[in-house]
């Protein structure tokens, strides 16, 4: 293992800080074509080393070859995209105001403003997503981009990965011209508690559970010099279907919630917990059907496994509650759990009533089927019950879409991706996408993945009436980066 990827247990925390505060000094002021080249090195590391990195990642996680293999490709094309968003440089959002002594609310004094890295960056590695979600994942592909050094504190559920994707993309980095420790990793649970408490750190990221991110967004906010923490704690991700939807296509449908809820033995942040479905529905038979073809999987880890099992148990204890499908659910000689999806059904008055056992968000293939009178306003329905999400999908009949425009605008107020028809699973990497979504779903406003990403770690600065040797190179007249720029010429009206 190379120096710059080393663990915790090699170096004090302290030492892990300081290594990045001094790379961030080179890193922030690095011309975008060294920082997009060392991101291009990095995607091709990972490549170069697929065989090896899938066989590691199988059989630390469970999850499928092509699952696998499909997802470390993503990791690639994140890197890659977050290239080409570092070279355009619009990310940057320039704005020069020129001097104006006739500025029509008084002398105006020359303002350049641009976007700058806040400084060195904590990522928090997810479980289930050990490639696209942890070392070199989305997080810290944003963050490096905009200029930031990471330290990427390890799941425990795929260590050997972790460790071995470090030291592959962090020379890579440095091979390409970044300073060392623009990349380092740590291990331990102590050692990102401390590091998110540490002056050093200037922003976290963290993909996980609500107790756990609560836990390090109160920390983050309780520093003396309080942080941005980016947490995504957890969504439910409601599918609404209308009745005309069902007329029309009832056996498309339920068949294609039963693969998205069990897809990945339903550990994906997206998968749809719920199905809002008219009262009276026929859905039984085809989702048995289906259901029973799902072959058992494992669950990512023990710990998951042990949430899975205590959640799906309370869920099946409230009174009223109507097993459509149960699925299995067992352990190995291992310790590790697996299961095959189990769906149950009740009534809206049901589903108010029993509160958190049901409406806390179960971690694995297990989903809740609702029926809602006729005449009820779904718009209120996820208000009241489902407020905060990364995702909310409505299917609708042919035809209706000039009725519900009100619908979609409030599903907007509690969601941060809104689909017209599909399922949730499936984030698409590219500069449109939003992963992100109101309290609960995270902690703050944000997305995870797309382009949009790397505005997590970037703060305005403005410069006054600044020489132009002290300016960055962004806001310099010769504009060296070659990054586009907003003008405000003097004499400009800009609309007054």
């Amino acid at each position: 293992m190379t120096a710059t990827a080393a663990p915790e247990l090699d170096r004090t925390t302290d030492d892990v800080a300081r290594r990045a505060q001094e790379a961030f000094a080179g890193l922030s002021l690095a011309a975008p074509a060294l920082r997009a080249e060392a991101l291009r090195r990095a995607a091709a590391a990972l490549g170069d080393h697929a065989d090896e990195l899938v066989a590691i990642a199988q059989a630390e996680t469970g999850l499928a070859e092509p699952r696998l293999r499909g997802e470390l490709k993503r990791t690639q094309v994140q890197l890659r995209l977050f290239a080409h968003v570092v070279t355009d440089g619009a990310y940057l959002d320039v704005r020069l105001d020129e001097a104006d002594a006739d500025f029509v609310l008084g002398p105006r004094p020359d303002l350049r403003r641009t976007l700058w890295p806040v400084g060195p960056v904590l990522n928090f590695a997810a479980s289930n997503f050990p490639f696209a979600f942890s070392v070199a994942g989305g997080d810290t592909a944003a963050a490096l981009a905009a200029g930031c050094p990471v330290i990427v504190k390890a799941h425990p559920g795929h260590p050997r990965l972790s460790e071995r994707v470090a030291e592959l993309v962090a020379a890579a980095l440095v091979e390409a011209g970044l300073p060392s420790g623009t990349l380092q990793l740590v291990t331990s649970q102590d050692a990102g508690i401390a590091l998110v408490e540490h002056p050093a750190v200037r922003a976290a990221a963290f993909t996980g559970s609500q107790r756990v991110g609560q836990l390090l967004a109160a920390r983050a906010a309780a520093r003396p010099d309080p942080i941005p923490f980016f947490g995504e704690l957890g969504s439910v991700n409601p599918v609404l279907v209308t009745e005309q939807a069902l007329r029309e296509r009832s056996d498309e449908l339920l068949r294609g919630y039963v693969a998205s809820v069990s897809g990945s033995a339903g550990q994906l942040c997206t998968k749809p917990g719920f199905l809002l479905v008219p009262q009276g529905t026929a859905y039984d038979d085809v989702v048995v059907a289906a259901a029973a073809q799902i072959p058992e999987h494992r669950l990512l880890n023990p710990s998951i496994a042990d949430g899975y099992e205590r959640r799906v148990a309370e869920a099946l204890g409230v009174d009223g509650v109507r097993v459509v499908h149960r699925g299995e659910f067992r352990r190995d000689a291992d310790g590790q759990g697996w299961a095959t999806p189990t769906f149950v059904a009740v009534g809206l008055d049901l589903l108010r009533s029993a509160g958190p056992a049901l409406l806390d968000e179960v971690f694995g293939p297990f989903s809740v089927i609702v029926e809602y009178p006729s005449g009820a306003e779904l718009g209120s329905v996820v208000a009241e019950l489902f407020p905060g999400n990364l995702t909310l999908t409505l299917h609708l009949g042919s035809g209706e879409t000039g009725g519900p425009v009100g619908l979609v605008s409030q599903l907007a107020r509690h969601a941060g991706r809104i689909l017209l028809g599909g399922w949730p699973t499936g984030v698409a990497v590219t500069p449109a996408m939003q992963h992100g979504g109101p309290w609960p779903a995270t902690t703050t406003d944000g997305t995870s993945v797309g382009t949009a990403a790397i505005g997590r770690f970037l703060r305005g600065v403005a410069f006054q009436d600044a020489p132009q040797e002290l300016l960055p190179p962004p806001l310099r007249d010769d504009n060296p980066w070659g990054v586009p720029r907003t003008v405000a010429a003097r004499g400009e009206s800009l609309g007054w």
